[in-house]
């Protein structure tokens, strides 16, 4: 698009919302930029054809479940009858230009892509967050609207931008609960609708694996409670967090339960909603990016890689092999070819290794121990599974940490591949 100022004697634009659900439009073009265009009509609900000889993959996927219609040739007069809307979006001026004929003659508001000055419509840049839709017009120039929407709706994101009709006062309106995962610990790592959830909450209930960052740039009138369960250490009972969740909620409080990892993932997530759902309060789920796989991922081990393991497991190292209470069957972990990812197995490391080797699992195993992933403290010590004891005696990591076992610690993509025989500390 051309990103030259329009000649202001042309006009300014008039900034109005196309309320295009049920309604035709027609998109002449089948290639990237139509396929943007698509993309946009369809979330806002229009009847979409489009007119090509071909179309990219990813419109063409549209077409057989039947939200696009596809007219598989050129553009040809009368095409656009019916439609409300129409964009040209062909490598050919004069086939757009016809396009802009058409419209023009028959009423029809036009966005030629390839030309903006001979448009009756300009396509702003957009972004949404629920209902509250943004449209930029950069005077001509794409990339300018496109920063401006982007700084915008990150403000609103981490809160910078006061939502104020969104974070009215909870006087007489119902609470709710959000279980959101925060990742494995960076601020950077929470999905989008986790930090905005967090933006709006009203309190926040953390634990000291969620990313603490966020914290610090809520408001001062958003309470924060202290839910950590520190290893071996001081913790918050289950009950008192369910208790809280339900408590503030029932008090018309918008409560975020802000968890490190994915809530579903060893987070007790499904004892919260159990809890708020038997006090008849809504509760919702944001899934987090879980450090089982965060973490080594960030470290460059893959958990799984082609042509060397088929399969992983994700195993709560918390109890030791033989404990009354675990319900891991060690044994048949121990038989799997693929890859092992082991949480909360600081202290039990060597019962567990112990355990591994028993059943089959060679001592030369490579294995890699995380510490602190994703932060700025972050450690990775790479031995192998006869090894791993002596790490963890001399005290070369804490936790929280990951470990993983099997070939792909030997594919680390961020550096080349050490002796798996070697205890090596990053």
């Amino acid at each position: 698009m051309n990103a030259t100022p329009v000649d202001p004697r042309s006009g300014v634009v008039y900034p109005v919302g196309l309320r295009l659900l049920g309604r035709r439009v027609v998109v002449v073009g089948g290639g990237q930029v139509a396929h943007r265009r698509v993309a946009g009509l369809l979330e806002a609900g229009a009847r979409v054809t489009v007119v090509s000889p071909a179309v990219t993959p990813a419109l063409e996927a549209l077409v057989e479940p039947g939200s696009v219609t596809w007219v598989q040739r050129g553009y040809a007069e009368g095409d656009l009858a019916g439609a409300w809307y129409a964009v040209a979006a062909t490598d050919d001026p004069a086939v757009n230009a016809a396009v802009a004929a058409e419209a023009e003659r028959t009423h029809t508001w036009c966005a030629r892509a390839d030309d903006r000055a001979a448009s009756s419509v300009w396509t702003p840049a957009v972004g949404r967050q629920d209902d509250l839709v943004v449209g930029i017009h950069g005077g001509g120039d794409p990339q300018r609207a496109i920063g401006v929407r982007d700084a915008v709706l990150a403000g609103l994101t981490d809160g910078s931008i006061a939502d104020r009709a969104s974070r009215a006062a909870s006087v007489g309106r119902a609470g709710s609960v959000v279980l959101v995962g925060g990742g494995p610990g960076d601020p950077g790592l929470i999905t989008v609708r986790g930090h905005k959830a967090v933006a709006q909450a009203d309190v926040v209930v953390a634990d000291h694996l969620a990313p603490q960052g966020l914290l610090a740039s809520l408001p001062p009138e958003v309470e924060v409670i202290d839910a950590s369960k520190l290893p071996r250490g001081r913790s918050m009972a289950q009950e008192q967090i369910n208790a809280l969740l339900v408590e503030h909620a029932l008090a018309g409080r918008r409560v975020v339960r802000l968890k490190g990892g994915d809530p579903f993932v060893f987070g007790r997530g499904m004892e919260e909603i159990e809890a708020c759902l038997a006090a008849g309060v809504p509760v919702e789920v944001v899934p987090g990016i879980t450090s089982a796989i965060a973490v080594p991922a960030l470290a460059g081990i893959p958990v799984t890689h082609r042509g060397l393991t088929h399969e992983f497991v994700v195993v709560s190292g918390h109890l030791p092999p033989g404990h009354p209470k675990s319900l891991v069957d060690w044994a048949a972990i121990a038989r799997l070819r693929g890859t092992v990812v082991v949480l909360m197995g600081v202290d039990t490391a060597p019962a567990i290794v112990a355990a591994l080797e028993e059943h089959g699992r060679p001592p030369e195993t490579p294995v890699a121990i995380i510490s602190d992933g994703s932060m700025p403290t972050e450690r990775v010590v790479r031995t192998t599974l006869a090894g791993l004891p002596g790490v963890v005696a001399d005290g070369a990591v804490r936790p929280p940490a990951v470990w993983v076992v099997g070939q792909v610690v030997t594919r680390d993509g961020l550096r080349p591949p050490a002796d798996p025989d070697d205890a090596d500390l990053d």
